[in-house]
């Protein structure tokens, strides 16, 4: 392994400067020499705060209290009669230490109030080192402190500055190595993602204390190297103001950059001896700078540099196939099983009685509609829940209520609905990150040896990845961004692998190449436990269906014995049939079209959700959009209002073409949507709520608008001046589309509005939709209960997989295969080419 004492060429350009800067002084003295001193010490300091704030990303305004900490105990030690060489080392270690205290209550916030709470500490020891005359000195301070001596050699001003550029040299080379080490990976991934980090195995708290202690043992040095070059402290030396300094140096010269604390020191530093004659204007002067870095060079002065130079072409191959299927082969094969799972949520079941068992060398699939619980159960599984009730084993341990990275640890990895890279880190990294299973290893030895980016490239040739495993996780295609997180989580060697939607937003050929990818790595014995909506992929490569809805499992059995399983056909299309009163208004079939979309397609970065879907809407009618949880519909829904920019196609509404346009300008023309999940404003009023419906309306509303709307929701009129926060699931969306009514709209877009409610609610809020459908209100209803929506609609579309699959009345769609095809799987949109294990194996 690489370790911190062997030299890479940043290394090497470390101690050059170094070098150049300590013979500099053999041809400068006077007060230049005790600014070069300055920026040493500063160097420190900022290094320290680079490893919080650029590798960790917590934000610390208060580094200068640790600074004054390490100045008044190395003085105070020194004047007992301490030597320098003693002094030195416990005023730093005393620092760390304060450091690691206040760390223990302040990593557990974020944010701004990490920064108040650090901003609070710095005022706390600045009062102290005034009030505390007998110890501190007071305002007087404390001053005359001996120069260190080494080998009989008594220090000069010379002697001192050179030994704090080498210990600046020193910290620069440090914060290299950590940075590469496997501690600055588990720093860098909670910066970028602190629950995926937690699921890799890093253990959040101590590595955030770690960082914490590091930044304030490093200004605890800074402040005892500080003490012994003024030969004079007092509490003007440690105000707020120089916090604030500090923290800009580390972005002015780059946060997370090697030489960025370097370069932002000497800016800091040398910029006021040369604005000198302007010292009441040095803040303003720094106040522009530092808008000027923030606007043209984001990355601070070394990142923007460094990404204008060549990068070195790493042409470490990829391991062998055979060498990456024997890594991932799991130690053990104790595969997963749960018993009587159960979690609750402000008094709902959740989670309620889960039992299955995910055995190894199989895949077996978690199904169910909307609010389920399948990501709830994966949360618990993985740790990021404390389950209530119930038993989690794996690999002879009861897992229930252990923290996610314990979990991790003991091989349960898993995979995120929205991809949870670590963006600032490239795919190859990204990958590496999972190998030591959150262990940091040695604190100055490299993770990213080559036989680890052999192996991370191996497993990223397992998972098909075909980009440049250099590409920062940022800029990778969603497509990528899956595979890549796939991989990272098989570094780990998992023996359970949890997946929550991977195949969400891939096209059908990449489905197709992740069904055989995870036929492979069940066939390597690791337990793969999938949850899924594309029900094609799910029936062709699963070995057990575990079903819920709402939170109760319904069912545990062979996908041929789930397809059938009238519970599960009844989960996902709705139950029984609604008492939602028939039309008293004839609607004329062929009445004006509201609303045309012609070949609309639309999708998140290179794949396309929506596969040139046509669709009519004709005015007055209420027409249901029908499919399975990833069909396509919520998409379908934002893209006509605006939400989401259309990649072809075309949207009219009453002979006016709307696509691309803004969301205002559409609400204005009259298409309004009701979204999934209400998005109510909790801590306005009922009232409030309603009101804002007609904010882009030209004309304010009338006081009978108001009246009749309370009239048809007669729920909301006694609770008009209560927080729209406080009322149940079904009150709030009342609410909802109350507040779409009263933008007057032409066409109303309803998402999912029977999602989470009670069957009395579903049944109070389904009957009030017929009576906005008889009062010639159009409707494009989105719902996934779909006998619920057939009750009410005049006629439906069915989608699978983004395409239309069937149209027809509300009555001929009833009877329709299509209809449980394509919620179940076997429907068209797959017939020419379905996903068999036999196929993928």
């Amino acid at each position: 392994m690489r370790s911190f004492f062997r030299p890479r060429p940043l290394d090497l350009t470390i101690l050059a400067l170094t070098a150049a800067a300590i013979l500099s002084l053999g041809v400068i003295g006077g007060y230049t020499q005790f600014v070069i001193g300055l920026v040493a010490i500063w160097t420190i300091l900022c290094v320290g705060l680079n490893a919080l704030y650029g590798l960790t990303g917590l934000v610390s305004l208060g580094q200068v209290g640790f600074f004054a900490i390490g100045a008044y105990a190395y003085a105070i030690l020194m004047q007992a009669g301490l030597s320098f060489w003693l002094a030195l080392p416990l005023a730093t270690a005393l620092s760390a230490g304060v450091g690691a205290l206040l760390a223990v209550p302040a990593v557990r916030m974020a944010g701004p109030f990490l920064a108040m709470v650090t901003i609070a500490f710095a005022f706390i020891v600045e009062h102290v080192a005034i009030e505390w005359r007998s110890l501190t000195g007071g305002q007087n301070g404390l001053m005359g402190f001996d120069m260190p001596g080494l080998f009989g050699l008594s220090f000069g001003e010379r002697e001192l500055v050179i030994l704090s550029i080498v210990l600046a040299g020193a910290t620069l080379l440090a914060y290299r190595a950590l940075s590469d080490s496997g501690w600055g990976m588990a720093m860098a991934a909670l910066r970028d993602q602190e629950v995926a980090a937690g699921s890799l195995g890093f253990d959040p708290f101590i590595t955030k204390l770690t960082a914490f202690a590091i930044a304030a043992g490093t200004a605890g040095l800074a402040g005892g190297l500080f003490a012994t070059l003024m030969q004079f402290i007092a509490p003007s030396n440690f105000m707020l103001s120089q916090s604030i300094l500090f923290l800009f140096a580390v972005i002015l010269g780059g946060a997370g950059t090697v030489l960025g604390p370097l370069v932002g020191a000497a800016i800091v530093v040398f910029l006021p001896e040369m604005l000198s004659g302007l010292a009441e204007y040095r803040l303003l002067f720094f106040g522009a700078l530092l808008i000027a870095v923030l606007l043209l060079a984001p990355r601070g002065v070394v990142g923007t540099v460094a990404a204008f130079l060549p990068r070195a072409t790493d042409t470490t191959p990829a391991a062998p196939l055979e060498t990456v299927l024997d890594f991932i082969r799991p130690e053990t094969r104790g595969g997963l099983k749960v018993e009587g799972l159960g979690i609750t949520f402000g008094g709902l079941k959740a989670v309620d009685g889960a039992t299955f068992d995910a055995a190894p060398g199989e895949v077996t699939a978690v199904i169910g509609p909307n609010g389920a619980g399948k990501t709830t159960l994966l949360n618990m599984v993985s740790g990021f829940y404390v389950p209530e009730t119930g038993r989690i084993e794996t690999a002879g341990h009861n897992v229930a209520g252990w923290s996610m990275h314990a979990t991790a640890r003991l091989g349960v990895a898993r995979t995120y609905q929205a991809t949870r890279l670590f963006g600032a880190l490239s795919a190859e990294e990204n990958v590496i990150a999972g190998l030591p299973r959150g262990r940091g290893g040695a604190p100055f030895s490299s993770l990213a040896t080559p036989e680890r980016r052999a192996l991370a490239r191996g497993l990223l040739a397992l998972v098909e990845y075909e980009g440049d495993p250099a590409t920062p996780a940022n800029d990778l295609p969603h497509v990528d961004r899956r595979l890549v997180e796939i991989a990272r989580a098989l570094a780990m060697r998992p023996h359970v692998l949890l997946l929550d939607e991977p195949a969400a937003g891939l096209m059908h050929a990449d489905k197709r190449a992740l069904s055989g990818l995870l036929r492979k790595l069940a066939d390597c014995g690791i337990a793969v436990v999938l949850v899924e909506h594309d029900m094609e992929m799910v029936m062709g490569i699963s070995d057990r269906i575990f079903a819920m809805d709402a939170g109760q499992p319904i069912a545990f059995d062979t996908p041929e014995a789930i397809r059938s399983n009238e519970k599960v056909i009844a989960a996902y299309l709705g139950e029984g049939t609604l008492d939602a009163p028939p039309r008293e208004l004839d609607y004329v079939p062929g009445a004006m079209e509201r609303l045309i979309t012609r070949k609309l397609c639309a999708g998140y970065g290179a794949a396309d959700v929506l596969q040139e879907v046509d669709l009519r809407v004709g005015q007055g009618e209420l027409v249901a959009l029908l499919g399975a949880n990833g069909a396509g519909k919520s998409t379908f829904l934002k893209t006509l209002s605006g939400l989401m920019a259309p990649s072809a196609g075309e949207i009219i509404l009453e002979d006016r073409n709307i696509e691309g346009r803004p969301a205002h300008q559409i609400v204005e023309r009259g298409l309004v949507l009701v979204p999934e999940g209400r998005q109510v404003f909790p801590d306005l009023t009922v009232a409030q709520n309603i009101e804002l419906g007609a904010y882009k309306r030209k004309e304010r509303p009338d006081p009978t608008e108001l009246e009749a709307i309370l009239t048809r929701f007669p729920r909301l009129r006694e609770r008009m001046n209560t927080p729209a926060g406080l009322l149940s699931g079904g009150e709030q969306q009342m609410m909802a589309i109350a507040r779409g009514l009263m933008a007057k709209p032409r066409l109303l877009l309803l998402d999912e509005p029977s999602l989470g409610l009670a069957p009395a609610m579903i049944e109070e809020l389904y009957a009030i939709l017929a009576e906005l459908r008889d009062d010639g209100i159009t409707i494009l209803l989105v719902d996934q209960m779909a006998t619920l929506a057939l009750a009410v609609a005049d006629r439906a579309y069915v989608l699978e997989q983004g395409r239309v699959v069937a149209e027809g009345t509300a009555e001929e769609l009833q009877g329709d295969d299509a209809l449980i095809a394509a919620y179940l799987g076997g429907g068209t949109a797959e017939a020419e080419a379905p996903l068999l294990k036999e196929d993928v194996a």
